[in-house]
């Protein structure tokens, strides 16, 4: 039997790939939010879905209830600039997000925050590994 010929219970259940999709999002920055770094517990859209944003990895970041909630359907880089723990490093995080450069992303997330151990998927593997990073 061929790999292509294999059904999956992903395929099945659509629910089960956004979970883990959503779970892939909280593993890159090691559960924390991506605004202010507090223990992320819920899925923000960069661009807000009202204003076209699509329910992608590039537009989807891990973020606080608290976050999420003032956020709400502003625009992201609008509404964080005027927040009291703006961090430019994390406002830079955010757009290598949006870019799709995400080792970039963490990178910067982790610079922002040295005290929190970031981890990367390595999507080969389907492993996580712990970064070592050093400064420039």
């Amino acid at each position: 039997m061929q790999k292509r010929d294999a059904i999956f219970l992903e395929d099945l259940c659509p629910k089960l790939r956004a979970r883990h999709w959503r779970k892939s999002l909280h593993a890159f920055t090691g559960k924390s939010c991506i605004y202010c770094g507090k223990n992320s517990e819920s899925i923000d859209h960069i661009l807000p879905r009202s204003q076209g944003g699509q329910t992608i990895t590039e537009n989807c970041v891990p973020a606080c209830l608290s976050c999420n909630g003032l956020k709400s359907n502003t625009e992201a880089f609008y509404w964080y600039r005027q927040q009291q723990f703006y961090d430019p490093r994390r406002a830079m995080a955010i757009r290598a997000w949006m870019d799709g450069d995400l080792s970039l992303a963490l990178r910067l997330i982790k610079w922002a925050n040295p005290s929190l151990i970031t981890t990367s998927f390595d999507s080969a593997n389907k492993t996580i590994d712990n970064w070592n990073l050093q400064a420039a």
